[in-house]
C-alpha cells in the first residue's frame, strides 16, 4: 500500500482504527487455530517488509516459511469457523487481497516474523460478532498551507465496528447443484488446483470420477473442513485462490523468444533475462531464488543432439547422481546432490537442437515439483535457432568454462591402462583412495574398484559398460635390464591434454629405495597425475606401472621416478581374477611408435564428488 500525501495518511490511519476495531480480546481457547493466508512471497526480505506493512493496519501479523519454500503473510491464529467469518469482513473492507484463504498451519515450516513469535503454537485468538454494520466518523482534514514548515498534527476517531453474522454454507446437495454448472473450463481448472498441490494426480478430464472426489476430500480435510468430496462454491473459490496465489507467487508467463525459437512458460519471479551465449539464451536469477535456466537452441543433427548430451554432463550445474536418458532424437539428463539440482531435455526438432535447462537448489523443490511440468507442456520449438556468433561482448575465453558455465572438476586425476581386451585398467590405489562417488575412465566411462592392494598400490578397475580398447597391455615375465631405456605414458598437467605423454628416461635400479623386490627405480621426471601409467621398454613391452612421487612421507628427487615391476605382479593380478598377456616382443620401436602405442593404452582415471 502506498499512500501520498495528507490525504493517503488520514485514509491510512482511519483504515488502521476500523480493522483494529475487528478484533478484541475475550477468553483464550486452548485449541490450535487456522491462520489467514493474504500474501505468498519468494523473497524473504519482501514478505518481512510487507508483513510490518500489513502489522500497522491489523494485528495478529506472521510471516511463515511454507513447505513450498515460499514466505507466507498470514492473519492469526483464529477458530476455523471464526477465520472464515473474519476473512468475508476483511474482503469487504478492502482490506487484504482478494486472493486471501484460510489455511490450517501445516503448510508453514517456521516463522519468520515477527522474530522469536511462535503462532504455530498459539491457541485460536478470540473474536466476536453482532448484527450492526460498522460505523465510521471522520473530521476534516487540517489545511496543509495554516502553518508552514509546521507539520499539520491529525487526529482519527477510533471507528466501532462489529461483524455481520457469517453467511451460512452451503448445504451437500446445494454445492452438488452449483457445481453441476460449471462448464469443462471451470472443472478442469478445479482438478489442475488440486493438482498443484499435489492432492490429484490423474489426468484433467473434468470428470469428477472417485479420482477427483477424493483429492477433493484431502484438500478439504487438509484445509480443516469437513471432507464431503464436494467443494461449496465458498470453497471453489478458496481453492482457486490459493492456486491463483501460488501462481503469481512464482510469476509464470509466456516467454517467446524469437531469437532462440522457443516459446515457453518460465517462473519470471524466480529469474529474469540475462545474456545470449550459443547455444544457450540464460535466465539469471532473482529475489534469492538460486533458480537458473538455459533455454537450448543450435542448428545441427542428431551428432549434435548427443554431442551436446555428452558436454551437458561436464559441466557444474548437471551433479553425477541422476536419472540419464539418450534415445532416438531426444534426451533427458538429470543430476542432483545435497546442495543441487538439475533437469535438462533436448530434441531434434526441424534441423535444429532445441530444449531447456533448469537448475535449483533443493529447498526449491516443492516448488519446482510444479514449474518443471508447465515448462515442458509449454515448451514450443519456433523457426529459427540460436546463431553461433550469439556471445556476450567481451567474453573471456576459459578452458575451464563451456558457453559462460563451469566445467566440473575432479577431485583427483591419476592415470592407468588397460590391460586386457574387455577394458580392464590397472592404476594406483591413489586414484580410488578417497570417498569417490564416481570413478570414470577417460572422463566418460563410469568403472568400479574389483580389485585392490594397498601393500603393493595397485587397483584394478571394471568399466560397468564393455569397452573395446586400441590397444592392452602385454606384460613383462622377466626383469628389465638395468640401465636401458624406458618410457612412461600418462597425463601430466592433471589430465589438461587430450590423449597420454610419453616420458623417456633409463631404468636406474631393480629394487626400490628400501631393497623392495617388487619395485623398481626410474631415471626420469613424472608429474603427480602421471602415477598409474605404464612404463614401456623399446620394445613397447610393459615393465612396470608408476607408483605415486612421495613415499613414506618423503618426496622424491625431481628425476626419480618409482614403478612397480611388471614380472612381480602375476600373483595380484591372477587375485583379481585377470590373466595377463605375456609380451613375446623382440624388435625395438621408434620412439614415435612408442609414444602412440602408449596413447592407445593409457588413460585418466578420475575421482569425482
Amino acid at each position: 500500500m502506498r499512500l501520498n500525501g495528507f490525504r493517503g495518511l488520514l485514509a491510512l490511519m482511519l483504515t488502521a482504527t476500523l480493522a483494529l476495531a475487528l478484533f478484541w480480546p475475550g477468553a483464550a481457547r486452548a485449541q490450535q487455530g487456522v491462520f489467514i493466508q493474504i500474501e505468498s512471497h519468494a523473497s524473504l526480505t519482501e514478505a518481512e517488509s510487507r508483513a510490518r506493512a500489513y502489522a500497522q493496519l491489523v494485528p495478529n501479523v506472521n510471516a511463515f516459511r511454507a513447505q513450498t519454500g515460499l514466505y507466507a503473510v498470514s492473519l492469526g491464529p483464529y477458530a476455523p469457523a471464526d477465520a472464515q467469518t473474519l476473512l468475508s469482513q476483511l474482503l469487504a473492507q478492502g482490506l487484504v487481497p482478494r486472493d486471501s484463504f484460510v489455511v490450517t498451519g501445516t503448510p508453514y515450516v517456521a516463522q519468520v516474523y515477527p522474530i522469536g513469535a511462535n503462532a504455530l503454537a498459539a491457541p485460536a485468538q478470540p473474536v466476536t460478532g453482532g448484527a450492526e454494520a460498522p460505523v465510521i466518523e471522520q473530521t476534516a482534514l487540517p489545511d496543509a498551507s495554516a502553518q508552514p514548515g509546521t507539520a499539520p498534527v491529525l487526529t482519527a476517531p477510533e471507528a466501532t465496528i462489529v461483524l455481520a453474522p457469517e453467511e451460512p454454507e452451503e448445504t451437500l446437495q446445494q454445492a452438488r447443484n452449483s457445481e453441476a454448472q460449471l462448464d469443462r473450463a471451470g472443472r478442469d481448472a478445479l482438478q489442475i488446483a488440486l493438482q498443484w498441490f499435489g492432492f490429484y494426480n490423474s489426468a484433467i478430464d473434468g470428470a469428477f470420477g472417485p479420482g477427483t472426489r477424493n483429492a477433493m476430500s484431502a484438500w478439504q480435510q487438509d484445509r480443516g473442513l469437513d471432507p464431503t468430496g464436494v467443494l461449496t462454491t465458498r470453497q471453489r473459490e478458496q481453492l482457486l485462490g490459493e492456486y491463483q496465489g501460488e501462481l503469481a507467487s512464482l510469476g509464470m508467463q509466456t516467454i517467446r523468444d524469437e531469437r532462440a525459437g522457443i516459446q515457453i512458460d518460465l517462473p519470471l519471479a524466480m529469474v529474469r533475462q540475462g545474456d545470449y551465449n550459443f547455444p544457450f539464451a540464460q535466465f539469471d536469477q532473482i529475489n534469492d531464488s538460486a533458480v537458473q535456466i538455459l533455454l537450448i537452441s543450435q542448428p545441427g543433427d542428431r551428432n549434435t543432439l548427443f554431442g551436446l548430451y555428452e558436454i551437458m554432463q561436464t559441466l557444474e550445474i548437471v551433479p553425477l547422481e541422476g536419472a540419464r536418458e539418450r534415445q532416438g532424437d531426444r534426451f533427458v539428463l538429470t543430476g542432483q546432490s545435497d546442495t543441487l539440482r538439475s533437469h535438462t531435455e533436448a530434441r531434434l526438432v526441424g534441423g535444429a537442437v532445441k530444449g531447456f535447462t533448469l537448475v535449483w537448489p533443493p529447498e526449491r523443490d516443492d516448488q519446482i515439483a510444479r514449474v518443471l511440468p508447465m515448462m515442458q507442456q509449454s515448451f514450443t520449438a519456433l523457426d529459427g535457432a540460436l546463431d553461433p556468433g550469439a556471445i556476450p561482448a567481451g567474453l573471456e575465453e576459459n578452458i575451464d568454462m563451456v558457453s559462460g558455465l563451469e566445467v566440473r572438476q575432479p577431485d583427483l586425476v591419476r592415470s592407468g591402462f588397460y590391460i586386457d581386451a574387455q577394458g580392464s585398467v590397472l592404476t594406483t590405489t591413489e586414484a580410488v583412495a578417497g570417498q569417490c562417488a564416481q570413478v570414470l575412465i577417460d572422463n566418460a566411462y563410469e568403472a568400479e574398484v574389483s580389485y585392490r592392494d594397498d601393500a603393493l598400490g595397485l587397483a584394478v578397475l571394471r568399466p560397468r559398460q564393455r569397452l573395446a580398447p586400441m590397444a592392452f597391455a602385454e606384460m613383462a615375465s622377466s626383469p628389465g635390464r638395468l640401465r636401458s631405456d624406458v618410457g612412461v605414458a600418462g597425463f601430466p598437467f592433471d589430465g589438461a591434454l587430450s590423449s597420454a605423454s610419453m616420458a623417456f628416461g633409463t631404468l636406474a635400479d631393480l629394487r626400490g629405495m628400501n631393497g623392495e623386490e617388487t619395485i623398481q627405480r626410474l631415471a626420469l621426471d613424472t608429474a603427480d597425475s602421471e602415477a598409474g601409467g605404464p612404463v614401456f621398454d623399446l620394445t613397447g613391452t610393459v615393465v612396470g606401472m608408476v607408483l605415486p612421487g612421495a613415499t613414506e612421507a618423503r618426496a622424491l628427487p625431481a628425476d626419480v621416478t618409482l614403478a612397480l615391476r611388471a614380472d612381480q605382479l602375476g600373483a595380484a593380478l591372477a587375485a583379481a581374477g585377470l590373466t595377463p598377456t605375456i609380451s613375446t616382443r623382440t624388435t625395438t620401436m621408434s620412439r614415435e611408435r612408442l609414444a602412440r602405442l602408449g596413447a592407445d593404452m593409457t588413460v585418466t582415471v578420475t575421482c569425482w564428488n
